[in-house]
């Protein structure tokens, strides 16, 4: 099943154990005002008619679907609220598309968490997922570098729920 941006949010927000007025925060800091209940509709999946519900393919839907540049202000407000305002004034420019959410991900939690590429592929590791050091620098280079890779759901995936075994235990 491919994860969308709210099915993201949701795992991040397990793994750290953020509260919703901490996600409230968090999206001021990254530029974009959000209530609290604008947050819990984030996080609401929308029950379907009961028919559909058993099928582990179906994508989640929200009652508020979070969009590319929401998920992105999301993560530059993770940076700012786990290391601090950066000493430049200038906004951090918007870059996620659909193509590339899950290397964006990984890039901007490695930097919110001060993650070395070592802790990354430890974490990954955790979850059964073996990836070469070279593999990782694909994933984590800018789109369009020579050596840039797409990552997949399924590396995502397997990092965030490495998070949630590694910050809540």
């Amino acid at each position: 099943m491919k994860m969308n941006n709210n099915d993201i949010l949701i795992r991040l927000r397990y793994a750290l154990d953020i509260k919703d007025a901490d996600m409230v925060e968090i999206f001021g800091l990254g530029g974009i005002e959000i209530t609290n209940q604008e947050v819990r509709d984030i996080l609401l999946k929308v029950k379907n008619d009961g028919h559909e519900m058993d099928d582990e393919f179906q994508e989640n839907e929200y009652k508020k679907k979070l969009d590319n540049n929401q998920l992105e202000s999301f993560l530059n407000g993770l940076i700012t609220y786990k290391r601090g305002a950066a000493d430049s004034d200038k906004p951090v420019p918007l870059t996620m598309n659909d193509r590339n959410v899950n290397n964006i991900l990984l890039k901007k939690v490695k930097i919110a968490l001060s993650l070395t590429s070592e802790d990354m592929l430890d974490i990954l590791s955790d979850t059964g997922t073996i990836l070469s050091k070279s593999e990782l620098s694909a994933v984590l280079r800018k789109e369009g570098h020579r050596n840039y890779k797409e990552c997949g759901d399924r590396y995502a995936r397997n990092f965030l729920k490495g998070l949630a075994l590694k910050y809540r235990e």
